[in-house]
């Protein structure tokens, strides 16, 4: 089947920016002068910021809307996406030889748009991508496949030949779920590295793999 479409996460995918996120949900009720529970941020792992600052209200009994505890996290980070994070090594040979190829591109991430966009904007990324499809957007988080949903029918591609580009491995469970090719990318962030290698149709070590990949399979042919 010929690759017509791919859809990348941002945040240890395209993005080397995990270590932002291993410890911003403890840190920022500590800034709201609030004790976090053990583990904290193993929860937020699996969840949209949204989720996150429904669970902070929930749980927490943290006061204010869940946009202005959302604002209030993005202020924390804002200044990583905007003047540190950078692309994974390899990353961008391979968006330029899908490209060459005319595969369509979108992002699907649970990050706020903003965010992810002053990031790619200044990495060099963001004209790869027809759109950056968020979880908060979408109202549901990569527990459900509503986010790649969305980005197949933004890029009108047939589901057999759109392939999901994860690190999570509960974001590549819900994909391979939905029936779409999923490529697993490793990430040390994710400590289920075996279990996203089992999960995932392909899987890379880093996206140099991937370029030679493709060169050997041929984009026009190299169904998964």
């Amino acid at each position: 089947m010929k690759l017509q479409g791919a859809i990348f996460d941002l945040d240890g995918t395209l993005l080397d920016s995990m270590f932002i996120w291993s410890t911003i949900g403890e840190e920022y009720l500590r800034s709201r002068g609030i004790a976090p529970r053990e583990k904290l941020n193993e929860i937020f792992k699996n969840m949209s910021l949204l989720q996150a600052a429904q669970y902070y209200q929930t749980e927490y009994n943290l006061q204010g809307s869940t946009q202005e505890i959302m604002d209030g996290v993005n202020r924390m980070i804002w200044h990583y996406y905007e003047q540190q994070v950078q692309p994974k090594a390899g990353v961008v040979a391979v968006l330029q030889l899908l490209q060459q190829h005319h595969v369509k591109m979108c992002v699907a991430t649970a990050t706020d748009e903003p965010l992810a966009k002053i990031a790619l904007q200044r990495t060099g990324l963001l004209t790869y991508f027809k759109k950056i499809l968020t979880c908060g957007a979408i109202g549901h988080g990569k527990d459900e496949p509503d986010i790649y949903h969305a980005a197949r029918r933004c890029l009108q591609t047939p589901q057999n030949g759109t392939w999901v580009f994860e690190d999570a491995l509960h974001a590549a469970q819900t994909a391979k779920n939905a029936g779409y090719p999923v490529i697993g990318v490793y990430d040390p962030a994710e400590q289920n590295a075996d279990a996203l290698r089992s999960t995932a149709d392909y899987y890379i070590h880093s996206f140099r793999e991937m370029e030679v990949f493709l060169h050997e399979k041929s984009v026009d042919d190299c169904g998964l």
